[in-house]
C-alpha cells in the first residue's frame, strides 16, 4: 500500500475519518478512532482512543478476538501532521464494530444491518427476491430498464459459466479470479484491475460501469468460455486457463471487427458517473428546448 493511499479523507456528518485504499486486496480501510470519535461524540483524539480502547476490551471478553485479530494498524497522518500507526478496519469489521457503540448515531447502521440479513434470508428461501431487489437498485441508482436487464442477463451468464468452472474443479475465489483474468485479457487485452483502473474505479464494480457494447461482449466471451468448456471438458486450472482464453478470444475477434467497421474504440474510460451525467445533460437540454420544438 502506497504513502499517498493512506491520506484519503471521507467526510461523515462534516467529520473526517481518515481511510486508506489497499490496491493488492481492493478494499477500503477505515481509522476506528475517527469513526467511534463521531459516533460517540468524543471531543478529543485522546478520548476517541480512550473509548476504543475499552471497547477492545469489551469485543475481547466478549469472544470477538478474531475481530480484533484481524484488524491492522497503518500509519496515517495525525492532526499534528506526523503519520503514526493506527487502527483501521475495513468494511466488514467495521461494520461489526458499530454494531457494539451504543449510540443514538449507530442505530441506522443497527437497523440497516438488521433489514440486509432479514433480506438475505428471505433471499436463500425464494432466490426470485434478490432479482427483484437487484433490478429496484439499479433502477434507483439511475441506469436504464434497458441496460439493468443487460445486466442481470449477464449474471445469469456468469453464474453458469461459474458452476461449468466448479464442475472442471477450479476452486472458487483465487482460481476463479485468474480465469476472470485470462477471460478479460483475451478480449480486452486487460486483466479486470487494469480495466477498473482504466474506468477510474476502486471498490466499485467493473461491470455496473462498462458500456452497452462492453458488458454485451464480456457476455459473449464468458458464454463462449462455458461452451467450449462444456466440449473440451478441461481438468485442472491449467487447461481451464487455455479454454478461458480461447473463450475471451471470440469476444476479443468481434471486438476488433465492430472497431474495424466503426472507427471507434469499444473498450472506453467513461464509468457510470459519466453515463447518468449524459443522461443529465439530455434531460437538462430537452427541458430547455421551446415547446414548439
Amino acid at each position: 500500500m502506497s504513502e499517498k493511499d493512506n491520506n484519503k479523507i471521507q467526510l461523515f456528518e462534516d467529520q473526517a475519518i481518515r481511510t486508506a485504499w489497499d490496491e493488492e486486496r481492493q478494499e477500503w480501510y477505515f481509522s476506528i478512532v475517527d469513526v467511534v470519535a463521531v459516533l460517540t461524540e468524543q471531543k478529543t483524539t485522546r478520548g476517541a482512543s480512550n473509548y476504543w480502547a475499552k471497547l477492545k476490551q469489551r469485543l475481547k471478553e466478549e469472544g470477538a478476538v478474531q475481530l480484533l485479530t484481524n484488524c491492522q494498524q497503518l500509519k496515517m497522518t495525525a492532526m499534528d501532521g506526523k503519520k503514526r500507526l493506527t487502527d483501521v478496519a475495513d468494511t466488514e469489521q467495521l461494520l461489526r464494530i458499530i454494531q457494539s457503540i451504543p449510540s443514538p448515531k449507530a442505530e441506522p447502521f443497527k437497523v440497516w444491518l438488521a433489514m440486509v440479513g432479514r433480506e438475505r434470508i428471505e433471499e436463500t428461501i425464494d432466490p426470485e427476491q434478490a432479482i427483484d431487489r437487484a433490478l429496484e437498485t439499479y433502477l434507483k441508482k439511475g441506469y436504464s430498464e434497458e441496460w439493468v436487464h443487460q445486466r442481470i442477463l449477464s449474471i445469469r451468464i456468469r453464474n453458469e459459466l461459474t458452476e461449468e468452472w466448479k464442475t472442471r474443479g477450479v476452486k472458487k475465489g483465487k482460481e476463479y479470479a485468474i480465469l476472470t483474468d485470462e477471460i478479460s485479457r483475451a478480449w480486452s487485452g486487460m486483466t479486470t484491475k487494469q480495466y477498473k483502473r482504466l474506468k477510474g474505479l476502486k471498490k466499485e464494480n467493473l461491470r455496473d460501469n462498462m458500456t452497452d457494447l462492453e458488458l454485451v461482449l464480456t457476455m459473449l466471451a464468458e458464454a463462449s468460455t462455458k461452451d467450449i468448456s462444456k466440449s473440451a471438458k478441461p481438468k485442472g486450472l491449467e487447461e481451464n486457463q487455455k479454454v478461458a482464453r480461447r473463450g475471451g478470444r471470440v469476444a476479443g475477434v468481434a471486438r476488433q471487427a465492430l472497431e474495424a467497421e466503426t472507427g471507434q474504440p469499444v473498450i472506453t474510460s467513461q464509468n457510470a458517473n459519466d453515463f447518468r451525467k449524459l443522461i443529465a445533460d439530455i434531460v437538462e437540454d430537452a427541458a430547455s428546448l421551446p415547446e414548439s420544438e
